[in-house]
């Protein structure tokens, strides 16, 4: 990562402080300031209140649990969000991912992967300052400048995971886009075995495009192979 005229703000809402604490000393040297909650309202507070810039966000917590602080955050933001989730729970990554986390870790975990993983997401999700066409396929157009895109004019509200899968996808109009090369563009990270992150961010994002009207392009599945973006599905 290049570094920056101001560290960027991680909040980090888990009830391990030592944790927190490990975590703090490692990302410091990569200018990215740690804030700590330790549990979910103090943590949805802080969210309301701050500028983040990602959260790394455990879905055991006492009182509010992680999903449902991530279920009240998209109500108001996409915030980049990791998911620390209980190893082999299954259920918890993907109800993470399907109320719009945008990737997930689960413990315990070396952590300079986790590092790894903020680093990942947030080059792929800060607006990168230089000149940048727009795109258009269909009733769709997505500024990679502003990391906006419109429908007929009008916002969509994607997460930096969304965002980067039909960015892929757009850079390659009905051709197909390997779920292995959309995992390493939007998440940063090769595909892992039995990995179905890419196709639930895939259907979050069907159902956006699907809400606001949308159906050229369309998101078409490439059985075995990945997905691919084409007109009039």
């Amino acid at each position: 990562m290049n570094e920056q005229s101001r560290s960027q703000e991680i909040l980090i809402i888990d009830d391990d402080i030592e944790l927190c604490q490990m975590l703090r000393e490692f990302l410091a040297p990569d200018h990215l300031s740690l804030t700590a909650d330790h549990d979910g309202e103090s943590g949805l507070r802080s969210l309301q209140a701050g500028s983040f810039d990602l959260v790394i966000l455990d879905i055991m917590l006492p009182g509010m649990s992680g999903l449902e602080v991530l279920k009240q955050l998209r109500k108001f933001s996409e915030l980049p969000v990791i998911m620390l989730t209980a190893r082999g729970e299954d259920i918890d990554r993907i109800l993470g991912l399907e109320f719009g986390a945008d990737d997930y870790i689960p413990k315990p975990f070396n952590p300079r992967e986790l590092v790894a993983r903020i680093k990942a997401i947030l080059r792929r999700t800060q607006p990168s300052g230089r000149e940048s066409g727009k795109r258009i396929v269909g009733a769709l157009e997505l500024d990679e400048r502003t990391r906006q895109v419109t429908a007929q004019g009008q916002a969509l509200r994607l997460t930096g995971t969304e965002f980067e899968i039909l960015r892929c996808l757009i850079g390659s109009p009905g051709g197909v886009v390997t779920r292995e090369e959309l995992s390493k563009q939007a998440l940063g990270r090769h595909l892992l075995p039995y990995d179905r992150s890419i196709d639930t961010h895939i259907s979050n994002l069907r159902g956006k495009l699907e809400s606001a009207g949308v159906q050229d392009p369309g998101i078409q599945n490439q059985r075995g192979v990945g997905y691919r973006l084409v007109p009039e599905v």
